[in-house]
């Protein structure tokens, strides 16, 4: 039996040579694994056909055992998983949901805000959001304090972002 961990990183080397960045790799039920992929300019359906016989190939020779490879695009909701993605997706409109309670709440919508901190260290990480009275607030935070955090963009009928 292998490890989710042992999955990511088999996943992650067999990726190096593509113009690709691993998001995630999960287990769903069935025999489904799921590889999840992105590109700073988006995500084509010859990335996934690509990705998709070259991992085939790989967990075979590796033994991992699935029934169905799905490879695909995180979508407009994109999981946010590393520090870098916090300073990628600076500006854009995110769904926070943090470990401990803030006043006494875990989730907040708001715009992301990433600055370089003064000593080079990790970025300042802050969450731009309105209260219930329409008042500004700076929610600042760091990555260790992220239960999980996704793209939340607002789109219209047309399946455009606002």
């Amino acid at each position: 039996m292998e490890f989710m961990a042992d999955i990511h990183a088999v996943t992650q080397q067999a990726l190096l040579g593509f113009d690709v960045e691993l998001v995630d790799v999960e287990r769903a039920p069935l025999g489904l694994l799921r590889v999840i992929i992105d590109r700073p300019d988006g995500v084509r359906i010859e990335d996934c056909e690509q990705v998709s016989r070259q991992l085939s190939h790989v967990f075979e020779v590796e033994n991992i055992d699935y029934k169905r490879l799905e490879v695909s695009s995180p979508g407009v909701d994109r999981p946010l998983r590393r520090l870098a993605d916090y300073v990628r997706f600076a500006g854009q409109r995110i769904e926070l949901r943090l470990s401990e309670p803030v006043e006494s709440r875990k989730v907040f919508t708001g715009i992301l805000r990433a600055a370089q901190a003064a000593d080079g260290d990790e970025p300042v990480l802050s969450l731009e959001y309105e209260d219930q009275a329409g008042e500004l607030h700076m929610l600042p935070f760091s990555f260790g304090d992220v239960d999980r955090a996704r793209l939340d963009p607002v789109l219209d009928f047309k399946g455009k972002k606002r």
